[in-house]
This record gives structure tokens, sequence and C-alpha cells, in this order.
């Protein structure tokens, strides 16, 4: 802990608080922003599929609430399904992460614009965890990290 400075006020307060912020390791925080979104993106993956079969409400889903434009619905619920299952993992293990949180966003992006517009607040939290793996890498917890993919992970 570090010890409180010289002055006094608020001013002097926040100086310390933010101080002591800046302590924080980085690693656990990119852990957190990985592992979150991840969980989420991973569930709605595990609905979508029966084995390794596509369910039918998962295609019926496609053809009516998250409808698409320029996607046939067969199509959008395979991808969305394989991009579930797969991003989420590289983005927990720290592999090819910047490029799985840019994925991921570009999913919330389009869950946000044409299947749930409402659901702002929550697609925000998702977007905004991505956005810190985008901007800062995915820390040094990571197999980019420990394989020198990524620079800044060290």
């Amino acid at each position: 802990m570090t010890a409180r400075p010289a002055g006094s006020g608020p001013a002097a307060g926040l100086r310390w608080a933010n101080r002591l912020a800046d302590r924080i390791p980085y690693a656990p925080v990119a852990l957190a922003a990985r592992l979150f979104p991840a969980a989420v993106f991973w569930a709605s993956g595990r609905t979508k599929l029966d084995g390794f079969s596509l369910k039918p409400s998962a295609l019926y889903l496609f053809q009516t609430e998250y409808a698409l434009p320029l996607i046939p619905p067969a199509a959008a619920a395979r991808l969305a399904a394989t991009a579930e299952h797969v991003l989420p993992v590289l983005l927990v293990l720290g592999l090819m992460t910047r490029l799985s949180a840019l994925a991921l966003l570009a999913m919330t992006a389009v869950i946000q614009i044409f299947v749930y517009p409402s659901a702002w607040q929550t697609h925000g939290l998702w977007a905004a965890c991505f956005l810190i793996v985008i901007a800062r890498g995915p820390g040094a917890w990571s197999l980019d990290a420990a394989l020198g993919l990524d620079r800044a992970a060290r």
C-alpha cells in the first residue's frame, strides 16, 4: 500500500487513489476482458448445436428473429455457431487474441444493429471489453505472450 501523499483535500486523495489504481497489473484486467464476454458467446453457441449438428430451433431463429440482410439464414446460423465456439476459445487462451476480439466486436455490432438494437447497454459492455483487448493486447497471461506473438502482451 502506498503512503497517502502530503497535502490535503479531495485532489490529494484523488491523486493517491489514482496512483494506487495505476499499480493494478494489466494481466488480470486483460484476462477478465477476455474471459467474461467469451463466456457469453460460448453459452450462446452451445444453444445452437446438438452435438455437431445445428438445432432446428437455431435455424428457425435465424429465419425469423435473427434474420440478417444479405446472408441466407442457414449460412448465418452455421457461421454464428462456428464463430461462437471457436472465437471464445481463442480469446480465453489468448491466442490470436486481437483478431478474435475484433471478430467478436464485429459480431456484436451485427447483433446490435440488425437483431437487438434496444440492447445497447449489454452490447456496449461486450464492446468495451473487446476494445480493451484490441487496443492493449491480451496481457501477459496469454498464449500470444508465451509464444511471443504479441509484443504488447509481454
